[in-house]
């Protein structure tokens, strides 16, 4: 019985990991609205705080995987977790009236970053192996996936709400949503630490050849990568831009809506919660339909939806509620009727991820845990996409111009749900 109840706790420790993990990474796009008023830099420049996030999955993907082996999937846990508190607490220095540098809050979101891909390599096979394996465990990983989805919504709405004015915005009217990530940190540190956890037991297949670059020898498995590379683009660019564009002063150099940043944050934050509900459906059917026909389908519904964001009239408007945080209360506004078919796309975006990685992995066999690696290290894709669609906005005075990015990556998930995730089984195993 007492084994159990350690259990219970060692599980509720990664569900709270697994939230941290939306958390901290989702918190730097509406800090880049925060970074954009109080350093005074552009949409790109803002933007940079995903970059940072993103490279650090590029740098440590690889290490990560060495790390699990050489000390373990607690100890690297740990380690994640010391690293995450360090990262999370210079964006917390950035913003003191003592230091008020952007380039040591790009510095703690990078080290986050670490922190952010070190985990994703933990919690999923721990949670796996704490539910004993099989439908057991794949339960616990999605409940865990609904966790993270919870807390993306969560910190995107918590920030706007705390920012209010985006004219007066500044870094300290973060704090709170910091605090709440530096405490959950620590309490799990200690926890994580004093509790005895089994390890995940990790299958090394004996073998000849080379299986850090065999995989490359599958066209599927190659152009499946690139397709997660783009991917990131389209599901951290969607929201990004939509809470960019409300909530940015209709005066400004790229003109926005001019929105209270609470109510922009909420209906960003809506973006997440439906890629929760995208995540349920998506389980419940996916003994049923194949990932290439969800993926294809998702992609051509993201496209349509894209499309009518960009070209829908501005003029025409839709009611909605949202928290208004300058005043601190619910309240009704009304936005442009594509702007809901933007934060409708998290209802396709949610299942891309497992459909891609379920397509691009097919047949790989011996080589499937290097390609595990290598699809970690490609969400360096949301570092570099995202800010390229700031750029563009940037250049062409538009956020829904911007949106050509996200088109284009949508328009190459489609191509390859369709055409290049099929196996090309005869390569040399």
């Amino acid at each position: 019985m007492a084994q159990q109840k350690k259990q219970w706790v060692a599980i509720i420790m990664m569900f709270l990991l697994f939230a941290m993990i939306a958390f901290v990474t989702n918190l730097c796009n509406p800090m880049a609205v925060i970074t954009k008023n109080q350093f005074h830099i552009s949409n790109f420049q803002a933007q940079l705080g995903n970059t940072a996030n993103f490279i650090a999955y590029l740098v440590m993907g690889i290490p990560s995987g060495l790390l699990l082996k050489k000390i373990g999937y607690k100890n690297t846990a740990l380690l994640a977790i010391a690293i995450g508190f360090v990262g999370v607490f210079l964006e917390y220095v950035s913003g003191w009236d003592s230091v008020q540098s952007f380039w040591v809050y790009l510095l703690g979101a990078f080290i986050a970053g670490f922190c952010m891909c070190m985990l994703n390599t933990v919690v999923n096979p721990m949670l796996n192996t704490l539910g004993g394996g099989g439908n057991k465990g794949n339960q616990l990983i999605q409940f865990g996936g609904a966790c993270n989805s919870f807390a993306a919504t969560i910190v995107t709405i918590l920030v706007g709400a705390l920012v209010g004015d985006t004219a007066k915005a500044s870094i300290s009217d973060a704090n709170p949503a910091l605090f709440i990530a530096l405490g959950v940190f620590a309490l799990v540190f200690v926890v994580l630490a004093l509790v005895k956890i089994p390890e995940p037991v990790t299958n090394v297949v004996k073998s000849e050849g080379n299986t850090t670059t065999g995989a490359f020898k599958y066209r599927h498995f190659n152009l499946g990568i690139l397709a997660i590379f783009l991917y990131l683009g389209v599901e951290v660019g969607l929201p990004t831009y939509v809470l960019q564009y409300l909530s940015t002063p209709t005066n400004a150099a790229t003109p926005g809506f001019g929105m209270d940043a609470g109510i922009a944050a909420t209906i960003a934050g809506v973006y997440w919660l439906l890629m929760l509900v995208g995540r349920l459906v998506g389980g419940a059917i996916g003994g049923k339909v194949s990932s290439r026909t969800q993926v294809s389908f998702l992609a051509s519904v993201v496209i349509v939806f894209v499309l009518i964001g960009m070209f829908a009239p501005t003029g025409v408007h839709v009611p909605i509620i949202g928290f208004e945080g300058s005043s601190g209360s619910l309240t009704t506004a009304k936005v442009p009727v594509g702007i809901l078919f933007l934060v409708l796309g998290g209802l396709c975006t949610s299942v891309m991820w497992g459909g891609i990685f379920n397509m691009a992995v097919e047949g790989l066999g011996k080589y499937t845990e290097f390609a595990s690696g290598m699809f970690m290290t490609m969400v360096v894709g949301g570092g570099i996409l995202v800010p390229l669609q700031g750029w563009v906005a940037d250049v062409t005075g538009s956020f829904l111009t911007s949106y050509t990015v996200v088109l284009v990556c949508a328009a190459y998930i489609l191509f390859y749900a369709r055409v290049g995730s099929k196996t090309n089984l005869k390569a040399k195993a």
